[in-house]
């Protein structure tokens, strides 16, 4: 990545990327074409259930060209689908939400493709989705 390259943050449902906002305005601004994006985008995230929150950084180059790299769905939304739950609860001492280690073990593995944590043991991964939980008010359970 050059010194005039641009990194776009977005997260945006798999299979629905369009240019609305936030997508349209964020790559408009740097002189990309959003639709350009939106169908590639939407062509990569296909096998994904639509509109699966997908954390995506987007560089721009200096010529306005693009590429852009897709992760796995966040951790609080694995968790919180694994519960069956809409959003989380933090601070509830006597949450009634409950996963297994075995979702925990399961989304670990989910995440374990990201790039950034492709060489990070399983282990610590779990312990990272366990803290993830605690932060949204899910208990783990044996």
């Amino acid at each position: 990545m050059s010194a005039k390259s641009t990194l776009i943050k977005l997260i945006v449902g798999a299979g629905q990327a369009a240019p609305t906002p936030p997508v349209g305005p964020a790559l408009g601004s740097k002189g990309v074409k959003a639709i350009d994006f939106c169908k590639e985008f939407n062509a990569r995230t296909a096998h994904f259930q639509p509109g699966v929150p997908i954390p995506t950084k987007v560089t721009v180059k200096p010529d306005r060209t693009f590429s852009f790299d897709i992760k796995t769905p966040t951790t609080a939304w694995l968790l919180m689908k694994a519960a069956g739950i809409e959003k989380g609860e933090p601070g509830l001492r006597k949450s009634t939400v409950k996963l297994s280690l075995k979702h925990i073990y399961e989304i670990a593995k989910i995440k374990q493709k990201d790039d950034q944590l492709k060489n990070v043991s399983l282990e610590n991964i779990c312990k990272s989705v366990v803290e993830t939980a605690k932060s949204i008010g899910v208990h783990v359970v044996p």
